[in-house]
Parts: structure tokens; sequence; C-alpha cells
């Protein structure tokens, strides 16, 4: 029997779009001071964890957000495309309220969860489910028995707690996914099952006295 796979999900740190509510997509935005303290608590909180790997979107923000715990821990990072958010095409850049101002029939089919919704020139979100899912379990797979953080983003993991859960792709969220917060499922033969989610203690200490 194969032994399962235990991987840490991780949500990189907050960015000033973060902050604006704003649709970061495949922009690559940079973390802001909130989200370098994030990175350096979760670091401090995985110090013990005896990771077998690290794996992160190849966007800035997992990055930074990866560099102190792999430093840490002396592991180099392995970036993977596959881990990357959604990408949301002409609606990167804009705010909620701007895009229920000038788009209310696409923001009504997003807000919805159809699953064959695409902003202009952006990606679907079964599409977008697939490929994380992929990329996670194969992940797993070159891992099998090992711990594995894998750092990437808020839409990336609310697709990874949808196939651990077995929620719908249509299921309104209603669980909480904070940044550099730490998730946890095991995976083995194909499947992955949720053992925790939103672990955040490491962060109230230190968020409080640093600005955005």
């Amino acid at each position: 029997m194969i032994e399962p796979t235990l991987l840490l999900l991780i949500r990189h740190g907050e960015t000033a779009w973060n902050a604006d509510a704003r649709i970061q997509g495949h922009t690559d935005i940079e973390l802001n001071a909130r989200g370098h303290a994030q990175a350096q608590a979760l670091a401090g909180a995985l110090a013990d964890a005896e990771l077998d790997a690290i794996y992160c979107s190849d966007l800035t923000r997992a990055r930074q957000t990866a560099a102190p715990l792999a430093q840490r821990l002396g592991i180099e990072p392995r970036l993977d495309a596959a881990l990357r958010e959604r990408a949301f095409g002409a609606f990167e850049g804009s705010s909620f309220v701007e895009l229920e101002r000038e788009h209310p029939q696409a923001c009504a089919r997003w807000r919805a969860r159809d699953p064959e919704f695409a902003a202009p020139g952006g990606e679907r979100l079964d599409a977008f489910y697939a490929r994380v899912t992929d990329a996670a379990l194969r992940i797993a797979a070159a891992h099998a028995g090992g711990r594995v953080a894998l750092i990437s983003h808020g839409g990336a993991l609310d697709c990874l707690y949808r196939h651990a859960s077995g929620q719908s792709l249509a299921a309104p969220r209603s669980w909480e996914l904070r940044n550099a917060a730490i998730n946890r499922v095991l995976v083995a033969e194909g499947r992955m099952t949720l053992v925790g989610w939103n672990d955040s203690a490491h962060l109230d200490a230190v968020l409080d006295e640093v600005s955005p």
C-alpha cells in the first residue's frame, strides 16, 4: 500500500492588490509589508516541519512567500506555473466594485460560479480547477509518503479544498482562507482528504504591528 503524502497548502502573503480588493490573476504583484511579515511568521511556524520539498507558483508573490521558509529549511523551492492563480484576462487590475458596475452580466456568471465562464482573455473555472488539482496530485505522487509545502493562491487553494472535501465547483464558498495560513490535506491513490484548514495562529501575534 502506498503511504499518503501530506500536502501543506499555503496561500501567498498579502499584496497591495489584496488590500484594495483588486483582481490579480496572472499579474505579477509583489508582497506588501504585511505580506512579508506573514511570510516570516510562516517560516517560524514551519521551522520544524521536516519537509521533503517546497513547490510554489512562479509568480512573485508566491516566490516571496516561499523564500523565508526555504531559507530556514535549506530547501530550494521548485517553481511550477501550474500552481498559478486563475487567469482573469481583462478583469485583472480592476476592483470588485468596478467590475460589478462595468460588467454586471459577466459578474453575475462569475458570482454564480459558472464552470464555463471566463473573463475576456481569461481562464474557464473548470479548466482552472483541472489545472490546479492535476498539479497537486502530480506533486503528491512524486513524493509518496512525504511532506510537501505548496505555496499558491487563494483561488487555487479553493479548488483543492473543494476536491478534498467533495464540494462542487458551484457551491458558495463558506470557508476562510487567510493569506499565509497553513492548510493540510492527505493524498493517497489519487484522492485528497482534508486534514485541517486555515491554521493561522502563527499570524495573529505579528500582523497587528505591521501596516499593509
